[in-house]
């Protein structure tokens, strides 16, 4: 019993999952920062300028998204230049960022897709390195913050909804809201309109939080899942004779489940800009 009191699984799961202002290198080393730039204080509103570990792992993910690029790029150049076809690690990613381009943009957002397209790729490799940071040893997932997961959320609803005001005009994109009523005219049909625009609004809001909550979820569900199986093992230590049972059947299916994460932050990242293109073509194409 000695061994379960102490090991707290619930600090062990918030340890490694919730934001922080340290970067945790255990056993190596534990840098903790602390917040080393003053607050802002802007109408009653405090703004913490201090960048957290969530915030330090999404800086190193635009990173890693413009190095893959810039390496893939530069070697694309020179296997063209001497006339042979694309191999290796730059053919992946050109790959991978065609399929993104042409299946996920272009096919959903239809021949406006091209424009759009830097936006969706980027968000889709974004995403991905985001989601993909979180499985390396004292790596960290900033998907697996609803701050972040919020903030591109929004992001994707600014580009919706500005995207339809350009190709509709104010008028054509205020119809979206205050929806004409077939077959009325007069003040039944601004009645029905006015009724509408309540839901329609809610509608245009539910989208992106459902996209938030989303990535969020999952992304968080499966590091509490693997921590929890960790946990089954210290747990375990004081039963001398089902421990190391317990353990290797538990590090087997952590084993399994760290490959359905890996699964899974590709799809993840998918289904968000997935969402989004669609969500883009339906408002482009609204007239």
């Amino acid at each position: 019993m000695m061994l379960q009191q102490e090991v707290d699984i619930g600090e062990l799961l918030m340890h490694h999952t919730a934001d922080a202002y340290a970067l945790d290198f255990s056993p190596f080393f534990v840098w903790n920062y602390g917040k080393f730039i003053p607050d802002i204080h802007v109408l009653g509103l405090t703004i913490n300028l201090t960048p957290s570990k969530h915030a330090i792992y999404m800086a190193f993910a635009a990173f890693l998204v413009f190095l893959t690029m810039w390496t893939a790029g530069r070697t694309l150049e020179r296997q063209r230049a001497g006339e042979k076809a694309p191999k290796g690690f730059a053919n992946a990613v050109e790959s991978l960022a065609l399929w993104v381009r042409n299946d996920v943009a272009i096919a959903n957002i239809g021949h406006h897709g091209a424009q759009f397209a830097p936006y969706i790729m980027s968000l889709f490799f974004f995403l991905l390195y985001c989601n993909l940071l979180g499985l390396l040893p004292w790596g960290a997932s900033p998907t697996a913050n609803l701050a972040v997961t919020g903030g591109m959320a929004i992001l994707s609803l600014f580009v919706i909804e500005l995207s339809g005001i350009v190709k509709l005009g104010w008028r054509g994109y205020m119809k979206t809201i205050f929806p004409p009523a077939p077959g009325m005219g007069g003040a039944g049909a601004a009645a029905i309109s006015v009724a509408m625009a309540p839901i329609e609004i809610i509608g245009k809001l539910v989208k992106p939080f459902a996209l938030c909550v989303r990535l969020f979820g999952n992304m968080t569900a499966g590091h509490f899942a693997i921590l929890a199986l960790f946990g089954l093992i210290f747990l375990a230590g004081n039963l001398e004779v089902w421990r190391w049972g317990i353990g290797a059947a538990s590090a087997l299916v952590v084993f399994f489940v760290m490959a359905l994460e890996l699964i899974i932050a590709f799809v993840q990242a998918y289904v968000f800009t997935l969402i989004t293109a669609v969500l883009i073509g339906v408002i482009v194409h609204e007239h």
